[in-house]
């Protein structure tokens, strides 16, 4: 239940020791011809062992949301940190691999819908929901968006972030088929809300749907780019 552990231990590692690999281990190499980058074999021998540790526990933990989302959130802030502090290659093996797996990661995508569908339901039931957050301040609230779109668009973008380094592109259209179910699941919220305020079409709520159909509309295209 504490992946952070050995996930921290393993970097605190590789940043330990990589003075000594670059200033000791590394001439050595050098001077022998070799192309090995000590530093890289070290973080890579470390990570082969994290790899080995998360395919014996990912098992136990597939049927305990709450353990196993930790799991993935603990995982890829290891990434990241591997990948942006450490220069770790993106051809070496790494703990994504592992989230790629056909049970883990089908278990993956049902747990992120599962929490994306209670966010929705907690950002619509608010009490805040079609007030903007900048209300306030004209030259930020051009688009007056109400709080429910900006979050459901900030969700997307966090899903977007934890799958994007995925290696291979058949599992990121997987995550992209769950966007865009929520996109659509979201669409059919605001229609029944919508509906409700139709003899007010000119009220608070019917401008704050249409101000977020709007703004979506917007976000979603200028993502058109996004590969």
């Amino acid at each position: 239940n504490k992946p952070e552990w050995y996930l921290t231990q393993v970097l605190m590692w590789i940043g330990n020791h990589s003075k000594f690999l670059d200033e000791k281990i590394q001439p050595i190499l050098d001077k022998a011809g070799s192309s090995v980058n000590a530093g890289l074999e070290f973080s890579r021998a470390l990570v082969m062992l994290i790899l080995e540790k998360l395919a014996a526990d990912i098992p136990c933990l597939l049927y305990d949301d709450t353990l196993f989302c930790h799991l993935v959130d603990e995982v890829l802030l290891f990434e990241r940190e591997l990948y942006s502090v450490h220069g770790y290659l993106s051809s070496f093996p790494s703990c994504m691999h592992i989230l790629s797996e056909e049970s883990c990661f089908q278990r993956w995508l049902t747990v992120e819908k599962k929490f994306a569908l209670q966010k929705m339901d907690s950002m619509l039931s608010s009490e805040a929901a079609w007030i903007s957050q900048y209300k306030d301040i004209t030259d930020v609230d051009e688009m007056k968006v109400p709080d429910c779109a900006e979050t459901f668009m900030t969700l997307l973008l966090v899903i977007t972030d934890r799958y994007k380094n995925l290696p291979t592109a058949s599992r990121k259209l997987q995550f992209l088929a769950l966007q865009k179910e929520l996109v659509d699941d979201f669409r059919i919220r605001l229609t029944q809300v919508m509906k409700e305020e139709t003899r007010a079409s000119l009220g608070f709520r019917y401008c704050a749907i249409l101000n977020a159909v709007n703004y979506i509309a917007t976000v979603l295209a200028d993502w058109a780019d996004n590969v």
